[in-house]
C-alpha cells in the first residue's frame, strides 16, 4: 500500500490529485483489521505523514518571478460584504450560490442581488484602506473580480499566484472554489491546470481582514491592518515536472564551494543543468529517483556584501523550463560575541522598517517602493534594516541584494498570540515555511526572526524553540534571532536572561529608555548584562516626534525631545561590549489605530526618523552622523 501511494503516477490536476492520494488514506483502513495495535499506529504514522507531504509539495510553485507568466494585476471590481450576505445564507450555512458564482439574471423576473459588474472598483495590488476614504477603517469582507483570457498550451499546468491577500482567502474560479488561505503576508497558489478557458475565466476571492484571538498576528498590535489583495496575481505557466525549489549557497567557512540542491514537483529521474555564466559553470545534476539532485562545485565567486554586492545570473534549465535568479554567495555565522560576514567581524548599522509608503499612507509594493524605503536607509547610512513584523514583499528582498543591505526577516509572531495553542503554532511554522521557501536565495537575509515582544512563559518558550529548530531544519544556513525585551533590572543595569537566549544565535532586545520609562539623560549611567556569550543586536529603540513641532529637549513629541533621546541612547549603546547592531525604531511615521493623541499622533505611530510625507526630523541628522563614523 505504502508503494503505491508513493509511486503511482497521477495525470489530474493539484487538487484532483490530492483527493485521490488521500483518498487512498482512508481506503487502506480496511486492511488494518489483521494488524496489532502497534502495526497499527506504526502503519497509520508512515501512511498519513507522507500522503499529506506529497499532497502538499504539489501545491508548491517557488520563483514566481522566473517563470513564464502573465499579470491579472490592475482594476478588480469589487463588492464589500461586512455581514458576508455572499457567502453565507440567512441560516449561516455557506451558501451554494453566492457571490463567487458572479451570476446574472436568466430572465426579467430573475432575482440576483448583486451585481460585479456595476460595482466599484480597487487597484490591485493595494489594499482598500488606502485606495476608497470609506475603507479607511473598514474590517471586514470585501469581494474582489477579474475575467481574463489566456492562451492554452499542450502539455502545460497552470497555477494562480497571488503575492499576499490580508488576512483570510477564499478563491473560486469559474464558479468553483480552489481553496483558503490564511495569513497576510505569505505567497500561496492553486493549480488550475484543465479548469481555464482560453476565453472569459472568472476569478473571485473572498478577502476577510478581521483580526483573529487565533491569528499570526493575533487581535492586538501597533501597525496598520490593511486588507486586501496587497501583492501581484499571476497565472504561471510550468510543464508537466517542474523545477519546484532549489538553493544555491557557500557553507560557512568555505569560500571556494558552491553548493546547489534541486527538487523536481515530482519523483522522476531527470538531469538539470546549472548555469553560471560569469562563473563559467555549466554542470548537469541528475536527479534521483525522488526527484531530488544535489552538487558542490568548486568555484570561487566574488563575495557579496554590502561594500560590494556582487551577484551572478543563474540559470536551472529542465526540459523546456528555464528558471532565472540573480544570486549573491557570502557567508554569516557567529563567534563568541561577534557576527561575522564572509569570515570578517561587522556591526550592522540598522534601521526598522514598516512595509508602508508614507505619502499614500498604503501597503508598500514591488521595485519602486522598494528602492524608495530602501533608498532612504542607504542614505541614512545603514548596511543593515529590520523589516518589521511580517515578511515583506519579494522586490524588497531582491532590491536589499542589489542595494547591498543586510536584511532581518521576520513573521508575526507578536505580543500575546495563543502560545499554548498547537494549531496556532501550525500557522506560525506555515509562515515561516513560505517565508524561508520564497527568499532562501536572498543574500540579504542574515537572520530568521522568530518573534517579537513576547512574554516569557512555559509555553511561550516551549512556541519559539520549537520555531527555532523548524526553521533551522528549513535552513541552516543563517542565524536565528528574536526582539527581546530587557528581562530584569538590578538598580542601572539592564539584564538580559530571556531562557529563549538558550536558542538563538543573536540576542534580539527592544529597550525604550526615555521614552517608556525614565528620562532620555538616564541612559549616560545605565549598564547591560547578558548570561549568553552571544551578540546582541538592539532591535528597537527611539521616540516619538511630530514633524516641524519644536521646542525645549525636555518637551514630549518635539524634534529636540527625539534628538535628545538619540544622542544618549547611542552614547549609551556604544559601552556594551556585546553589541553588534542596532535597528533604531522606526524609518518613516506610520499608521496605527492604537496612537491617538490629537494633534501630535492623529493614528499615526511618530517615532520615524522620516515624517508621513518624507521629511527629514532633526534625529535623523544624528543618527546619519553617528553612522558615518561608527566602524
Amino acid at each position: 500500500m505504502e508503494q503505491q501511494i508513493t509511486k503511482k503516477k497521477y495525470k489530474g490536476s493539484v487538487n484532483e490529485e490530492r483527493m485521490i492520494v488521500c483518498q487512498h488514506f482512508f481506503n487502506s483502513l480496511r486492511y488494518i483489521k489483521e494488524l496489532t495495535t502497534m502495526k497499527i499506529s506504526v502503519f497509520l504514522f508512515i501512511l498519513f505523514f507522507q500522503t499529506i507531504a506529497y499532497c502538499q509539495e504539489l501545491a508548491v510553485v517557488n520563483n514566481i518571478v522566473g517563470r513564464d507568466k502573465i499579470s491579472l494585476n490592475g482594476n478588480w471590481q469589487i463588492l464589500i460584504d461586512p455581514y458576508e450576505n455572499g457567502f453565507y445564507d440567512y441560516r449561516l450555512k455557506e451558501s451554494q450560490s453566492g457571490y463567487f458564482l458572479n451570476e446574472k439574471p436568466k430572465t426579467k423576473q430573475g432575482l440576483i442581488e448583486y451585481d460585479f459588474v456595476k460595482s466599484d472598483y480597487l487597484n490591485v495590488p493595494g489594499d482598500w484602506n488606502s485606495q476608497r476614504e470609506k475603507l479607511e477603517l473598514y474590517e471586514g469582507t470585501v469581494w474582489y473580480q477579474k475575467n481574463f483570457d489566456y492562451p492554452l498550451k499542450k502539455d502545460k499546468r497552470l497555477f494562480l499566484y497571488f503575492g499576499a491577500c490580508n488576512y483570510y482567502s477564499i478563491v473560486y474560479l469559474n464558479g468553483k472554489k480552489l481553496g483558503e488561505h490564511e495569513g497576510g503576508f505569505t505567497p500561496f497558489c492553486f493549480e488550475v491546470t484543465g479548469k481555464v478557458n482560453s476565453k472569459e475565466n472568472n476569478v473571485v476571492v473572498k478577502v476577510d481582514n478581521k483580526r483573529r484571538a487565533d491569528g499570526v498576528p493575533t487581535t492586538n498590535t501597533d501597525w496598520y491592518n490593511y486588507g486586501g489583495i496587497t501583492r501581484d496575481v499571476y497565472v504561471a505557466e510550468t510543464s508537466e515536472n517542474f523545477i519546484q525549489d532549489y538553493k544555491l549557497n557557500l557553507t560557512n567557512g568555505d569560500f571556494k564551494t558552491i553548493h546547489i540542491s534541486v527538487k523536481l514537483n515530482k519523483p522522476e529521474s531527470k538531469n538539470i543543468k546549472l548555469l553560471i555564466p560569469e562563473l563559467k559553470i555549466s554542470k548537469e545534476l541528475a536527479a534521483n529517483s525522488n526527484g531530488e539532485a544535489s552538487l558542490s562545485i568548486n568555484s570561487k565567486p566574488i563575495l557579496w556584501s554590502p561594500e560590494n554586492p556582487k551577484l551572478y545570473d543563474v540559470y536551472l534549465v529542465k526540459d523546456t523550463d528555464t528558471l532565472k535568479d540573480r544570486i549573491g554567495f557570502r557567508t554569516i555565522e557567529t563567534k563568541g560575541q561577534d557576527i561575522l560576514l564572509n569570515g570578517k567581524s561587522i556591526y550592522l548599522k540598522g534601521i526598522s522598517i514598516h512595509e508602508e509608503i508614507p505619502q499614500r499612507a498604503g501597503r508598500a509594493n514591488g521595485p519602486e517602493d522598494a528602492k524608495l524605503l530602501l533608498g532612504w536607509a542607504k542614505e541614512l547610512g545603514c548596511n543593515y534594516v529590520r523589516l518589521a513584523h511580517y515578511p515583506h514583499n519579494e522586490a524588497m528582498l531582491k532590491m536589499a541584494d542589489e542595494m547591498g543591505l543586510m536584511v532581518w526577516s521576520e513573521i508575526p509572531v507578536y505580543w500575546t498570540i495563543h502560545y499554548e495553542d498547537q494549531n496556532v503554532l501550525k500557522k506560525a511554522k506555515d509562515q515561516l515555511n513560505a517565508m524561508v521557501t520564497q527568499n532562501k536565495n536572498r543574500a540579504s537575509i542574515i537572520i530568521w526572526s522568530m518573534a517579537n515582544e513576547t512574554p516569557v512563559s512555559d509555553d511561550r518558550n516551549n512556541f519559539i524553540k520549537s520555531l527555532c529548530d523548524y526553521t533551522r531544519s528549513l535552513d541552516n544556513t543563517r542565524l536565528l534571532s528574536a526582539a527581546l525585551e530587557i528581562s530584569h533590572k538590578e538598580n542601572d543595569t539592564n539584564i538580559l536572561d530571556d531562557p529563549l537566549g538558550e536558542y538563538l544565535d543573536v540576542l534580539g532586545c527592544n529597550e525604550y529608555l526615555g521614552w517608556y520609562e525614565g528620562k532620555p539623560e538616564d541612559a549616560l549611567t545605565k549598564t547591560w548584562k547578558t548570561i549568553y556569550n552571544k551578540p546582541m543586536v538592539i532591535s528597537e529603540f527611539g521616540g516619538g516626534a511630530l514633524y516641524g513641532f519644536h521646542g525645549e529637549k525636555d518637551e514630549r513629541f518635539t524634534e529636540e525631545y527625539q534628538e535628545y533621546l538619540y544622542v544618549n541612547q547611542l552614547a549609551m549603546l556604544d559601552k556594551i561590549p556585546f553589541l553588534k547592531g542596532i535597528s533604531p525604531w522606526i524609518l518613516v511615521d506610520f499608521k496605527s489605530p492604537r496612537r491617538q493623541l490629537h494633534g501630535i499622533q492623529d493614528g499615526w505611530n511618530r517615532k520615524g526618523l522620516l515624517s508621513d510625507r518624507g521629511f527629514k526630523k532633526k534625529a535623523w541628522f544624528t543618527l546619519n552622523k553617528y553612522y558615518k563614523h561608527k566602524k
